[in-house]
């Protein structure tokens, strides 16, 4: 139009200022004000001037909207022109500063509309703020806005997530007329409340009104079945949706995949995410934490990849699920690979991402790795603390810990951190691994008085652990008798287990009895009575234990240890002979005890457990799992490069103290997971100080 010199309107230019804010490009837009300029001069009319400020705010310059509203004459600045600022500030995040340009539209004698309260409500929601919320309220009654279904709605969800739930109520009750939107933040708002019950009950009341819920609603519905563990309601409306026509719905979808992940039906969440003919980034996101929500990290991880391959590009909540995966796993090289594609999408910086990092490494045996990802985070929050608290715990760094959490309780006043029920469990586990015996109980006893929280069974079961393991097996045996809670198979268990190291027999079957009680088919803590009464040499009774297993019906856990090399996980079992490399693995074994006998090494025949001969016993000892993958990765890896195994059951005293001949005889760095803490052996040396 220019080049052949057709007269631009003002109407013409008012369209592409509205194109530049649908297109998110601040570049076209100030070219469009350019052009304004030179067409119509720097004194714009109230529909121009409004266009500007509605672009410059909605593409967050807030400056320039500023300058074109003082530029404005004030004659002509309407509600439109302040409204078109104050919407773009709360649309951006800069809520205080959408309150301060209201008190100067309020100078100015210019009253709010039914467009302006909606942004007040939310600017007061999202500072929490009720009280400047019950203001824009009264505001809005004295002006009559308070009518509108909008405004209403907005005052409605303004309350409702600052707490003041009476007032919502009420209030819900005096609309006169309720559209979807007002039904659809009155259901998830209970849901966010923690009141999915009532969230039950108004979804019902919608229908009993004859209104026509939507997407939205369903999925709110759906969020109140999974809080309240309401399966048979959720697949109700699920069956519901199918006849109505509503489950092709990609957003609907989503939440059915959410739901039932969330109630443990993960192949129903398989099922509609496979009959799903449109999927969107929230669809691969949803099956990737309906997978890790189920503890198949394994799925988890090839869901994720799956996803990249489909082009979909990596958010917080997709990389916080598949990073807790990796956690799971232990897979330490996957969770540097997600890390590497978070750091490229400049997403590292995201609160819940590092959070999800820092649980990652400590969970991965990496401590250095969650040291640098905690604080590297612009922002902690309490699960960044608790991750970093639980890593030092988890791998013998008891005194870190324990520093940590001091260092937290000392900021939690600027930072509005309180420790939780997570924190205590963390810090007294770090006690009960660091032998800190009146440490632990200090802090124990400071949790209800000091910060309100109360003791819960898991702070008992680590108190009962804690006691334990430093030879107090009568004390902590009269902590569970004065226990306020009912005691649970991880309190009888931890006694069991202490009663088992320091050879308490009695306060032993006392334990194991309690535990058979709650758990008759769980095969550790028969293993564990069992070996009790073999280590004392009592086989009789040994036996009986065993023979008692076999007539319930109960097997022995196959124990096994992995690690992997070049993307290949290799998995053996005590006694494998089967493994392709296994003539290179059994010469490294006999090379191996060759080198620890003549450095000390003397096998510790007595956890063999079987009434046999003492060379018979040190077959035996000599041939379990986690040896054998050792003798693996010594053939297997470079080096200098540390070696990570995994174990699914307790490393045995005598595999521990081989670990640690072998690590100063090979000068290696060997990490071993086993299923309840890490053990990072170097120089002869484990992180847990023989303390396990």
């Amino acid at each position: 139009m220019t080049q052949r010199n057709v007269f631009v309107t003002a109407k013409t230019l008012g369209l592409l200022v509205e194109s530049a804010v649908q297109t998110q490009s601040s570049l076209l837009g100030r070219a469009v004000h350019a052009q304004i300029v030179k067409t119509l001069g720097l004194v714009l009319d109230a529909v121009l001037s409004n266009h500007l400020i509605n672009m410059y705010s909605k593409l967050d310059l807030p400056n320039s909207a500023r300058l074109v509203l003082f530029f404005t004459p004030v004659n002509l600045r309407s509600v439109v022109s302040w409204t078109a600022l104050i919407s773009g500030y709360v649309q951006n995040g800069h809520f205080v500063a959408a309150l301060t340009q209201f008190s100067s539209m309020r100078r100015e004698f210019v009253h709010p509309n039914d467009f302006t309260f909606p942004c007040l409500f939310k600017a007061s929601t999202s500072l929490q703020v009720p009280t400047l919320g019950q203001q824009f309220h009264s505001l809005a009654v004295r002006l009559g806005f308070i009518k509108d279904v909008f405004v209403a709605c907005s005052t409605f969800d303004m309350y409702s997530k600052t707490g003041l739930l009476s007032d919502a109520e009420r209030l819900f009750d005096e609309i006169p007329e309720r559209n979807i939107a007002t039904w659809n933040a009155c259901i998830s708002n209970s849901v966010l409340n923690g009141r999915p019950s009532e969230a039950i009950f108004k979804f019902v009341q919608l229908l009993r009104d004859g209104g026509a819920p939507n997407s939205i609603t369903f999925c709110a519905f759906l969020n109140a079945c999974s809080d309240g563990r309401f399966l048979k309601l959720g697949q109700q409306l699920h069956g519901c949706l199918i006849k109505g026509g509503h489950a092709t719905d990609v957003s609907v979808s989503n939440g059915l995949i959410d739901f039932y992940g969330k109630c443990h039906k993960i192949n129903f969440s398989e099922k509609v995410f496979e009959k799903m003919r449109v999927f969107n980034g929230v669809s691969w996101c949803s099956m990737v934490a309906a997978y890790e929500q189920n503890d198949l990290g394994e799925k988890a991880c090839a869901m994720f990849l799956k996803a990249r391959r489909a082009g979909v590009e990596p958010t917080d909540f997709m990389v916080s699920s598949v990073l807790s995966a990796c956690a799971g796993l232990a897979a330490l090289e996957a969770g540097r690979v997600v890390h590497g594609l978070v750091v490229k999408a400049c997403i590292e910086g995201n609160m819940f991402v590092g959070s999800a990092l820092v649980d990652m490494y400590g969970k991965c045996g990496s401590i250095e790795d969650c040291e640098a990802s905690f604080y590297e985070m612009p922002r902690r929050n309490l699960i960044c603390w608790n991750a970093l608290i639980g890593g030092y715990a988890h791998q013998g760094h008891a005194d870190m810990a324990l520093e940590l959490f001091m260092e937290m309780t000392d900021y939690r006043e600027m930072e509005k951190l309180v420790p939780n029920f997570v924190t205590f469990v963390s810090v007294l586990t770090a006690c009960s691994r660091g032998g800190m015996v009146e440490v632990g109980m200090e802090i124990f006893d400071s949790m209800s008085v000091k910060y309100g929280v109360a003791p819960g069974a898991e702070h008992y079961a680590c108190v009962v652990d804690m006691l334990g393991r430093a030879g107090q097996v009568e004390r902590a045996y009269q902590i569970i008798r004065k226990m306020p809670v009912e005691p649970t198979i991880s309190i009888w268990g931890a006694l069991l287990g202490a009663s088992k190291l320091h050879g308490d027999q009695e306060l032993g079957k006392l334990a194991a009895g309690n535990v058979f009680e709650l758990d008759p088919h769980d095969s550790g803590n028969h293993v564990i009575l069992s070996n009790m009464f073999a280590a004392a040499g009592q086989w009789d009774e040994a036996n009986l234990v065993r023979e008692e297993m076999k007539d319930v019906g109960i097997k022995k856990g196959v124990g096994c240890s992995w690690l992997s090399v070049k993307n290949t996980v290799h998995v053996f079992q005590a006694k494998d002979t089967s493994h392709s490399r296994n003539s290179e693995i059994q010469a490294m074994l006999a090379k191996l005890k060759k080198e620890m006998k003549a450095a000390g090494y003397i096998p510790a025949i007595g956890l063999a457990l079987y009434d046999v001969e003492d060379e018979e016993k040190e077959s035996e000892v000599w041939c379990h799992s986690e040896k054998i993958a050792l003798a693996f990765g010594l053939i297997s890896l470079p080096p200098g490069v540390p070696i990570r195994i995994n174990k699914n059951l307790r490393v045995c005293v005598d595999c521990h103290s081989a670990i640690k001949f072998i690590s100063s005889i090979g000068h290696r760095e060997i990490i071993v997971r086993d299923n309840n803490r890490f053990h990072r052996f170097k120089d002869n040396q484990c992180s847990c100080g023989d303390y396990w």
